[in-house]
């Protein structure tokens, strides 16, 4: 059996903990004799939630050895990981724990304490940018719903912990068992857009702009030549109007925004299937998986074999 245990710390978001909580103990019941839960914190007793409703827990020096140590995020982490008492007892946990992990703004506890200095991280899409100014030596991956380095295991915002939580429970029980949790839960098991936070279509544009529905046009015909002209004619504008009216309302050009979508799907695609790349570059409009290969290392910083092997083996 082992214990699962989440850290928690005043003003933390609630759902960051009952998440995670409510994937293991569905995934007990389905595997009697797998987990058994803890809730920790500095000092014990109730830890009042930034909605107010508080949570009892063990005091962490009392807690018993543990196989998993999840921090949680919220509000609260701001001040939390600031605190000495919090950074020293999770640095003295990952001498003698298995698995490390954070959900949201916990990845800034684990930052603090120094153990993500040299690896693959992730948090909310809105702290990203301040995680990486504030510890320069983590490779943070603002887009990603979960990250496995080591035995260290991060993840986004808020219900992006039952995602993590999923994967901690594939590891240890199976796909079966995690995708049978999921579907009692009534969550997706993986969510559609791969391990991507967000999605290029939604950053590119909300339905409020005139391209919307181009947006959509594209993204429905990437295996076929989009080019400025055929765009153009679909907006029944001239390509010379059309292009500088997309790129002053999208803020890239219409190739760039292309190329964003079929990066994003071709990505998704190579994270979850064991499609041959080919096969995803001639699919997605790139044709030449050389082609594909070079914007995967423009974008994402390694080509899609590397990304296939960090999602299949962590």
């Amino acid at each position: 059996m082992k214990t699962i245990a989440l850290f928690l710390f005043e003003d933390f978001q609630i759902l960051d903990a009952a998440g995670p909580t409510a994937v293991f103990e569905i995934a007990e019941r389905l595997a009697p004799g797998s987990y058994r839960l803890q809730l920790i914190s500095m000092h014990g007793g109730a830890v009042r939630s930034s909605s107010g409703l508080a949570l009892d827990s063990l005091r962490a020096d009392d807690a018993p050895a543990m196989d998993t140590l999840i921090v949680v995020g919220g509000n609260g982490s701001r001040r939390a990981m600031h605190h000495h008492e919090n950074t020293a007892y999770l640095r003295s946990r990952a001498r003698d724990t298995r698995r490390l992990c954070s959900v949201c703004s916990g990845a800034f506890l684990l930052a603090a304490a120094g153990l993500l200095d040299g690896k693959r991280a992730t948090t909310h899409w809105h702290r990203a940018e301040e995680l990486q100014r504030l510890f320069p030596a983590i490779r943070v991956e603002a887009d990603r719903i979960h990250v496995r380095d080591g035995t260290i295991w991060t993840s986004a915002g808020i219900s992006a912990g039952i995602d993590l939580a999923l994967a901690l429970v594939a590891e240890d029980l199976g796909e079966a068992v995690a995708k049978h949790v999921a579907q009692q839960m009534v969550v997706y098991y993986r969510r559609p857009g791969g391990q991507s936070q967000f999605s290029a279509l939604a950053e590119l544009g909300s339905n409020a702009t005139p391209f919307a529905p181009l947006l959509d046009y594209m993204r429905a015909h990437l295996s076929e030549r989009l080019t400025v002209e055929r765009l153009a004619a679909y907006m029944a504008m001239s390509p010379r109007n059309f292009a500088r009216a997309f790129t002053r309302e999208i803020g890239i050009s219409p190739a760039r925004a292309v190329e964003r979508l079929r990066l994003e799907v071709a990505r998704e695609r190579v994270e979850s299937s064991r499609e041959p790349i080919e096969q995803i570059a001639a699919s997605t409009g790139f044709h030449d998986p050389e082609r594909m290969r070079r914007a995967f290392v423009r974008h994402f910083g390694q080509p899609p074999q590397a990304m296939r092997r960090v999602c299949a083996y962590g």
